[in-house]
Parts: C-alpha cells; sequence; structure tokens
C-alpha cells in the first residue's frame, strides 16, 4: 500500500443551474470528502491507496462506497453503521464566484469514527499516511482516531502527511487554530494553503509560513498558492514553483485534494521535492477545469502525454 487516509466522504448534489438554491429544480449526484479525491487521485495516477471511513448502512453509503472502489481504491476496511446516516452537501453554483457549500453531516455516521477503526496493520504497510484537518472536526472519537494513526505510523515508520482543510463551519477559528497547529507539530509533512498557514502560524509570507511549521515539529512544508504555484521549505531547500495555465476555471473545489495526490505520487516515485511540487501543481490544475471534486483528476497516461498548458 502507498497510501492509507481515512475521513468523511458525503454524496453530493449541485444543481445543474447557477443561482440560489431555492430556484434549482435539478441537481447531479457525485461524492466529495477530502481525504476519498486523495485516494482516488492517487489511484488514477497508478498508485495503491487505501480509504477508511464509517458510512450509513443506507443506498448513499453504498454509492459512495462503490464509487471509490469503482476508482480502484481500497474499500475493504470502511464500517457500514446502521445506527447513523450518510452525510450529504449541496454545492451552489455563482457565476464568476467560488461555490457555497451547505452540509448536513451533523450525527452522520462518519462522525462516530473511532480509533480502532483504523488498524496499525493496515497503517504499517503503508508509505504514507495522509490525514486532514476536517476529521479532528468532526467529534472527540474522530479526533482521538488523528491522534492514534499519528502514533500508529510512527511506531512504524511511516510518513506522516497532514492537509489542515480548514473548515471553519465545523468548528470554531479558535479552537481550529489550537488543534490543527499542535497535529501539523506531529506530522512530517505539512500542506497548508495560503489563508490556512496563516491561521495556523500568525505568519503571513509563504516563507515564514513555512519556517514557523518547521519550527514546530515538521520536517517539511508546502505553501499552496493557487495560481501562482506553491513554496516548500525541506531539507533538500527552499523554493518557489510556479503554476500552471488554465484557460477557464469551471470548479475549485478538489484542487487542493489534487495537489496532494500529484505531491505524494512525486514523493512515491522517489523524486526530488521541486517535482514533486511540480506535479501536484498540474494535477491541481486539472481539477479546476471540471464541475465535481474528483471528476477533472487525470490519469497518469494523460499526465505523461498532454503539454504544459492544461486545456481541458
Amino acid at each position: 500500500m502507498d497510501v492509507v487516509t481515512f475521513g468523511e466522504t458525503m454524496v453530493l448534489f449541485h444543481p445543474l443551474t447557477t443561482g440560489p438554491l431555492r430556484f434549482a429544480g435539478q441537481f447531479a449526484k457525485t461524492i466529495g470528502g477530502a481525504e476519498s479525491n486523495v485516494a482516488i487521485g492517487l489511484a488514477r495516477l497508478g498508485h495503491q491507496a487505501s480509504w477508511v471511513s464509517r458510512l450509513g448502512d443506507d443506498e448513499f453509503g453504498l454509492y459512495i462506497r462503490n464509487f471509490i472502489r469503482g476508482e480502484g481504491v481500497d474499500t475493504s476496511h470502511v464500517v457500514f453503521d446502521p445506527g447513523y446516516p450518510t452525510a450529504v452537501f449541496f454545492k451552489e453554483r455563482q457565476q464568476g464566484k467560488e461555490p457555497k457549500v451547505y452540509y448536513y453531516r451533523q450525527g452522520s455516521a462518519a462522525s462516530r469514527m473511532r480509533p480502532d477503526d483504523i488498524g496499525e496493520d493496515l497503517i504499517a504497510q503503508a508509505k504514507f499516511l495522509h490525514l486532514t484537518g476536517i476529521t479532528p472536526a468532526l467529534g472527540d472519537t474522530c479526533r482521538e482516531a488523528v491522534y492514534q494513526a499519528i502514533d500508529k505510523a510512527k511506531r512504524h515508520g511511516v510518513t506522516v502527511v497532514f492537509d489542515p482543510n480548514v473548515r471553519l463551519k465545523l468548528w470554531t477559528k479558535q479552537e481550529a487554530q489550537t488543534v490543527l497547529f499542535d497535529i501539523a507539530g506531529r506530522c512530517d509533512i505539512v500542506l497548508p494553503g495560503w489563508d490556512e498557514g496563516r491561521l495556523l502560524t500568525g505568519e503571513d509570507s509563504p516563507e515564514n509560513i513555512a519556517e514557523r511549521l518547521l519550527q514546530n515539529g515538521a520536517k517539511a512544508a508546502v505553501v499552496k498558492l493557487g495560481e501562482r504555484g506553491a513554496y516548500f521549505a525541506a531539507p533538500e531547500g527552499r523554493e518557489y514553483v510556479p503554476g500552471f495555465p488554465v484557460q477557464e476555471i469551471v470548479d475549485p473545489i478538489g484542487a487542493g485534494d489534487g495537489f496532494a495526490a500529484g505531491f505524494l505520487s512525486g514523493l512515491i516515485r522517489g523524486w526530488p521535492y521541486r517535482d514533486a511540487v511540480r506535479l501536484g501543481n498540474r494535477i491541481g490544475a486539472y481539477a479546476l477545469t471540471v464541475a465535481g471534486d474528483v471528476e477533472g483528476y487525470p490519469f497518469w497516461s494523460q499526465v505523461m502525454g498532454e503539454h504544459e498548458e492544461v486545456y481541458r
């Protein structure tokens, strides 16, 4: 197994028209969840990824499991919980703006994830454990699962990669800052967006954000900068890596997870940080061009066969 990740995935409904949801009459159905996004991105790039979660023992839960399994991701450790439902969320499309997101996830099966849902044997066989800051926001048992997963990974020399993925609709800004900064200090590689890095560290520049995360305990930090690319600070050096041009941004959600998948793919292949970050930028650019969280992620053959500019 190259990467193990765990967290909540929901059924996503997005309207076929722009404007307020109250006027939307037709919706398309797909899935969305940061951790499963990364797992799917990795599978399309030719890697072995395992996604762990709890789903409701319902039709939506089956749909999510089947979707993710159909992408070549290992879902054999997913638990179906008959006592709690699978969560859903809606995107509200706005012309020229980032979509608004409405969650219906309180009391979901995933919010009941426990530390023993993520087995030590599974983590031990992986090269990387991927975590996000969404999971600890879901509840006390989810937060404990994150901390214990980090401990399990460290016992077996598994590299822990942490994307803060701040979701202030799930908890307060102060709580997010305190908990996520603490988790970041226990992980090997931290992947914040620029705004997330400023929230966690109180610093403003990408260089200072990265240095503060290293001082906190991380071995490497990569600050995502949108169209500007990314800045990394690692033992092998510090550098800005430019982004890839995109002709038209259709849906920005999922781009950060695409970056994580591409970056991890580069590390799995043994590439230096600069090349791994560059691949992350490229996969993130693909994600921008298609509606939906994962629909734009490319296969490895596409990445190798296309030009520098992303046309689709």
